[in-house]
């Protein structure tokens, strides 16, 4: 669990991050480099999902090796489906990091959306409802790493 008290934001206890695959961890199917190493530092702290459309059929192969849920969605209607797996959750107590248009209604329900805007691009509808924007995946996660970072970022 990840403890933040932000001032002005809110204060909350995350014990969950649920992060999109492709396009945040991975491009063009194939993991980032550097996740892997991240993604099992943080496994201690949080319980990971990865929740994806897998275009690239690739996301089980790649994470297999990982402390982390991986859930497949179905093509169409990504974006409830997100939302609806986040809520199940608790969107209160989770962290979501994403980029397409699919991830925006996780985004803006979690405690801290965060949007990555990588090589592949982004959704400019995720980008305006997100609470953090980050230019790589390793940097979003390493404002989990060191969560103060998110503090100076958010308070008011």
């Amino acid at each position: 669990m990840i403890d933040l008290d932000i001032p002005g934001f809110g204060a909350f206890t995350i014990k969950y991050l649920v992060v999109d695959y492709n396009g945040t961890l991975a491009l063009d199917g194939n993991l980032l480099p550097g996740v892997r190493e991240v993604l099992g530092m943080l496994a201690p702290s949080l319980e990971i999902h990865v929740v994806t459309a897998d275009t690239f059929g690739l996301a089980a192969q790649h994470l297999s090796d990982l402390p982390v849920t991986l859930t497949i969605l179905p093509p169409s209607q990504q974006a409830e489906a997100k939302l609806d797996y986040l809520k199940g959750l608790g969107a209160e107590s989770a962290i979501a990091i994403g980029n397409g248009r699919n991830d925006r209604k996780m985004l803006e329900a979690a405690a801290v959306g965060i949007f990555t805007l990588q090589k592949e691009g982004g959704s400019l509808r995720a980008l305006s409802r997100a609470d953090v924007v980050t230019t790589n995946i390793l940097d979003a996660l390493e404002l989990l790493r060191y969560p103060k970072r998110l503090i100076a970022t958010l308070r008011s």
